[in-house]
């Protein structure tokens, strides 16, 4: 290990050494209790426009609903299960069960039942808490078929079933109030027997291939995470957020709720991701993370707003100073070189009409944006740089406990995921797979020793799955997903993402899924935008009835024969789109092509158009 990497993760280790979670809150509490925490629009009082609890509030009601999980018989260790939007409630009941020594779970809000089943049949949750009647159907075959579920928490107080196994969310509260008044002592031992190296949590992966595995990660992981993350963007001090991402999913975890608890930082939830332009137009912000999706949604949207405006004076306006703009950020990257003439294209640039553009999306107080889970599309991440937005990708894993490199303050390149994260090793393997080692490393799947054995070698580097490339200044590049590389019967190895990203530069096409592996020649499904695709078609004048219609009306198919015309010409010879489907439907994780996180599920794809598949190979 380099000197340098030592140095660095000694330091963080000394910083959270014997610490665990109940730590961190305490001595944010300690310093900033009367500082916001977290705020939703559930039971707001009148008046307001959120409800907010401090960070001193947070605190006590997290221990009144430990102690009504110890109450319910939650036992050192076991689990607890969360499936609920991004609410206070979901917050407190994580930060609930770690202070009673117990081990939560966010679920997926968008699993099946028969999924639902496999997690809690793995997992033996001893406390179950949902959000309403939606939650309950999708338990109800696990709540069926378990008899080691001692409690079901329902929070929507008139969605709570009958019988002595249901309770609601404030009837949990109230009779922790009064265990924890009577029962001081044994709830203060509960958090006094945490160590770092009990799990923080269990995150069951979305299951792109096969069955969800459930990955355990630890305090000292989550914590030398959020610290090495915080570090690697900048952000030492409280943050203004939107947290708006499952918190089943590793990055809101990390930034919306342990990175929070470290820092004081003010969370804004919102249970439905719908909301989340207004949000940011009403919060503003000052770090935003978004997957790769919602920077595309974010640019599809803007530019055709700013496709619509009838003066040509006005366009030419826009495109000259988003320019200035994306000149301004390529200076700053690593290599470029920052002129005085350019600061002041900028400058002009800014208090002409980028300032009001990003004060109309709401991202005008932000000084840090991130985006991972997914490579981040280049045209996207120079449109964002057009407004003077520097959007920071990086990338990590579940297993990783979340971002192992990054661009950032210190260093980015456009294009890449940036460099290690303090502390962390990273590599290439001898086939071009990421590999990572450092703290943050889970210490493997939950009851799964043979797939903790594939993940992780004897040397213990976790194996990513993800090919990347290593520039000579330490840059890191992810090409596509290892098992999903199409290789054509002719033996020409294609990443498909490339190929996707060039088909979604069309605002027109909301979704693209590349085809080929040992076929002749590469194919596309594509599917129209939801939003954009109906606002395109009315000012074309093009009338119809729905999304299925559009799809077959000859303008769009031209359009969209344009856009895989103008991918072909930036693709190399196999890599070229022969030849594509238009489908009429939206893919969402609700329809199973997505996972919760907008990633494409290719086996669900193929599986579920196989009859696309073979028609547009015979």
């Amino acid at each position: 290990m380099p000197d340098a990497v030592l140095a660095e993760r000694a330091r963080i280790q000394a910083e959270i050494e014997g610490r665990t979670l109940v730590d961190a809150l305490a001595d944010t509490v300690t310093r900033v209790g009367d500082d916001p925490a977290y705020s939703d629009r559930h039971h707001v009082p009148e008046g307001e426009s959120w409800r907010t609890l401090t960070w001193a509030q947070t605190r006590e009601l997290a221990l009144d609903a430990a102690a009504g999980l110890i109450e319910a018989g939650v036992g050192v260790g076991d689990t607890v299960a969360i499936m609920a939007t991004n609410r206070i409630e979901h917050f407190v009941a994580d930060i609930g069960a770690v202070h009673a020594a117990a081990t939560p779970m966010s679920i997926y809000n968008t699993l099946a039942p028969e999924q639902v089943a496999f997690v809690a049949g793995h997992a033996h949750p001893r406390v179950v808490v949902l959000e309403d009647a939606d939650h309950l159907s999708r338990w109800s075959r696990a709540i069926k078929e378990r008899d080691d579920i001692a409690r079901v928490v329902v929070i929507d107080a008139d969605a709570v079933p009958a019988g002595d196994l249901y309770t609601s969310w404030d009837d949990l509260v109230a009779s922790g109030r009064a265990y924890r008044a009577e029962h001081t002592a044994e709830v203060e031992a509960r958090t006094a027997e945490l160590s770092p190296d009990d799990p923080a949590t269990i995150l069951y992966t979305s299951g792109t291939t096969g069955d969800p595995k459930g990955v355990v990660l630890t305090h000292h992981n989550v914590l030398f995470e959020a610290i090495s993350t915080q570090e690697a963007a900048g952000l030492t001090e409280a943050q203004v957020g939107v947290s708006y991402l499952p918190l089943a999913h590793i990055a809101e975890r990390v930034l919306g709720l342990y990175g929070p608890q470290i820092q004081g930082s003010h969370m804004h939830a919102i249970g439905d991701p719908a909301q989340l332009l207004a949000t940011l137009g009403e919060v503003h912000p000052t770090a935003f993370f978004g997957v790769p999706r919602v920077w595309e949604k974010i640019k599809t949207g803007l530019s055709a707003k700013l496709a619509s405006d009838p003066d040509p004076a006005n366009r030419k306006m826009v495109e000259d100073s988003m320019a200035a703009a994306l000149a301004w950020v390529e200076a700053q990257e690593v290599g470029g070189v920052m002129t005085p003439e350019i600061e002041e294209a900028y400058r002009q640039a800014e208090e002409g009409i980028l300032g009001f553009l990003k004060l109309l999306l709401g991202l005008d107080q932000v000084t840090w944006a991130g985006s991972a889970a997914a490579p981040m599309p280049l045209d996207v991440a120079k449109f964002m740089a057009g407004l003077g937005l520097k959007v920071y990708d990086v990338y990590g894993m579940t297993e990783t406990c979340g971002a192992v490199t990054a661009n950032g303050p210190g260093g980015f390149k456009l294009g890449t995921v940036g460099r290690a994260n303090p502390g962390m090793e990273v590599k290439l393997g001898e086939d071009g797979e990421i590999l990572v080692r450092g703290p943050v490393n889970t210490p493997g799947y939950h009851l799964q020793e043979q797939a903790t054995r594939a993940l992780i070698d004897d040397d213990d580097w976790i194996h990513t799955g993800d090919i990347g490339t290593l520039d000579d200044d330490g840059f890191f590049a992810v090409v596509d997903r290892k098992k999903e590389l199409i290789i054509t019967s002719a033996g020409k190895n294609v990443a498909p993402s490339n190929i996707e990203s060039f088909l979604k530069e069309s605002p027109l096409i909301g979704h693209a899924m590349a085809i080929g592996d040992a076929r002749p020649y590469v194919v596309a499904i594509l599917t129209l935008d939801g939003e954009i695709a109906p606002l395109m078609a009315q000012q074309l004048g093009i009338e119809f009835t729905s999304l299925a219609d559009l799809a077959e009306k000859p303008e769009i198919r031209e359009i969209v024969q344009q856009a895989v015309d103008a991918a072909n010409e930036r693709l190399s010879r196999p890599e070229q789109v022969k030849s594509f489907e238009l489908l009429g439907v939206e893919w969402t994780a609700e329809s199973e092509e997505l996972t919760p996180t907008l990633k494409l599920k290719r086996r669900v794809v193929n599986t579920k158009y196989s009859d696309v598949v073979d028609r547009l190979y015979t």
